[in-house]
């Protein structure tokens, strides 16, 4: 087994000096006093991306804004999705094609404008074997209908051959495939996602602590008017005032709405969606998504040197605390993926990782497959406005639409002291938005002063995960050579990472650092002794 390098001894890294220039995050204690003693006009319960993205465009329009989670920020739903931008090409199935023009709008809006650092295009191909549900010409009329919808700005959707197909996806199934139609999305790391939009949101003002759990409400008159909250780091209790609170807890959002009126009856379902991540046997320059029946396409995607598969879509009736992938889901997708991708690819021993989420759907009957991704923003007996479902494509959308809620309350009251949504910039960009490819090369031709040269994957991996942000990290490796080592061999991140997440991203267990601020987890590589030395930095203060 390799050694890793150790990490500075308490006091001793750069991070406690000045040598990063970007946002710091308080400490917890000045946090949890600063959301004590003020008086906030929206208290934002839930941190995964509609609580986040409500908090960023509420903080924007000038509004005194408080956001708080559980647990970690997208720690539960928000990263867990198939970490895709896209139009939502089975829409088209139910002739929903002003929604997937909306949901292109916004795609190309994130991936050109507000994060091209943290988002890439990505090629689909949709195989079409005989005997399966839908033809080639359906298929082809379907992806240039889509590349339509979108301006065409992915290109024009269109068919080739299975042998050129292959050329790209070596581990493509070719036995009885006629065509394969081709169209263009985008894709991310969602839980980076998420978290650059929380800085976006801290930067405008917001206060924000994950960590942080609701054990009640304040009411003043019958009105909602606070939470109360314990720090699960400490057991520290304390709580926040506000004019107007949120619940925008996702898979949750029904609990606590029982915490307002214990009468309130069921608003939402929840369907489970699985994902397996697997080491790849061969280069992947594309994606496949291949139908498994009218309605449902299965997903592969290369993903962050790995293939994600995924994913499974049904009804989920339990506590969403226990949502898991179990054997049955495993199966399923290997089952699926198994219509157009090689047995070899499919080994379960290849599988690092899975995982499952919980959608958050309108409640009401019929199949969870068909039910529209739609948002919900509903009014409570005590005031509270809970907002529930959505998809990640629409984040901002999502954002914008509470907003406007926010204007329209019956009497007004935040009207005033907020600028109106409309007059806000569009197309506001995230922290550390640059070229990655730009940042890479600057991070390979500079990176390397006065410390080691920076490894070639690892310039990559920063400059896709933080933009610009990567000089910061840069500097701390540059200023100690302990963190420019490697986390774990196999992997690009390195321990400046580390400390950057502990003190500049709110991590404050070894899950935040190795599951959501980088991807050992997720590349199982997270072994018990760097899960250790992780703990040890978590426990140094800057």
């Amino acid at each position: 087994m390799t050694t890793l390098q150790s990490v500075p001894a308490p006091g001793t890294h750069p991070a406690s000096g000045s040598a990063v220039s970007s946002l710091k995050a308080a400490g917890r204690a000045e946090t949890r006093e600063q959301l004590s003693k003020a008086t906030y006009d929206l208290l934002v319960i839930g941190g995964g991306i509609l609580g986040i993205s409500t908090a960023w465009h509420a903080a924007q329009s000038g509004l005194r804004v408080a956001l708080v989670d559980a647990g970690d920020f997208a720690g539960a739903t928000s990263s867990a999705s198939s970490k895709l931008l896209h139009g939502g090409l089975r829409y088209l199935q139910t002739g929903a094609v002003k929604l997937v023009a909306e949901n292109h709008f916004e795609r190309r809006a994130v991936s050109r404008q507000v994060a091209p650092h943290l988002a890439n295009p990505l090629t689909f191909y949709l195989p079409v074997y005989k005997g399966g549900p839908h033809g080639a010409a359906k298929l082809g009329a379907g992806v240039f209908a889509y590349s339509a919808l979108s301006a065409f700005g992915d290109g024009v959707g269109h068919v080739i051959s299975a042998a050129k197909a292959q050329r790209d996806v070596p581990e493509l199934r070719t036995e009885n495939l006629k065509a394969v139609a081709v169209y263009g999305d985008d894709q991310m790391n969602d839980s980076r996602m998420a978290l650059m939009t929380v800085r976006a949101a801290v930067e405008s003002g917001a206060t924000v602590l994950n960590h942080a759990e609701v054990t009640g409400l304040r009411f003043t008159r019958g009105r909602v008017t606070g939470a109360e909250l314990k720090d699960r780091t400490d057991g520290t209790e304390f709580g926040v005032t506000a004019r107007l609170v949120l619940n925008a807890t996702g898979p949750w959002v029904d609990h606590l709405r029982r915490m307002e009126d214990p009468e309130a009856a069921p608003s939402i379902r929840l369907s489970k969606g699985a994902h397996l991540v697997l080491k790849r046997t061969s280069p992947w320059r594309a994606a496949l998504a291949t139908p498994i029946d009218k309605y449902r396409i299965t997903f592969a995607l290369p993903w962050e040197d790995m293939l994600l598969l995924g994913t499974t879509d049904e009804e989920f009736e339990g506590d969403p605390a226990d949502v898991a992938v179990n054997d049955r889901d495993v199966t399923q997708i290997l089952d699926e993926a198994a219509f157009s991708i090689r047995d070899q690819q499919l080994s379960r021993d290849l599988i690092t990782y899975s995982f499952a989420g919980l959608r958050v759907l309108p409640g009401g009957p019929g199949d969870t497959s068909k039910a529209k991704r739609e948002t919900v923003v509903t009014e409570g007996r005590g005031g509270m406005l809970s907002v529930a479902g959505g998809k990640w494509t629409t984040f901002r959308h999502i954002g914008r639409t509470v907003m406007n809620k926010l204007a329209t309350l019956p009497g007004r009251p935040l009207a005033e002291d907020m600028e109106p949504i409309a007059h806000l910039p569009k197309k506001l960009p995230l922290p550390g938005i640059a070229n990655p490819n730009a940042v890479a090369h600057r991070l390979l031709v500079d990176g390397g002063t006065p410390g080691p040269r920076m490894a070639a994957d690892t310039a990559r991996h920063l400059a896709t995960h933080y933009g610009s942000l990567s000089f910061d990290i840069a500097r701390l490796a540059n200023e100690d050579p302990a963190l420019a080592e490697r986390i774990h061999p196999d992997a690009p991140e390195i321990w400046a990472q580390v400390v950057y997440a502990r003190d500049h991203e709110w991590a404050e267990t070894a899950d935040d650092v190795l599951r959501r601020r980088t991807t050992l987890t997720i590349r199982g590589l997270a072994t018990d002794e760097i899960r250790g030395r992780v703990e040890d930095v978590l426990g140094r203060k800057a």
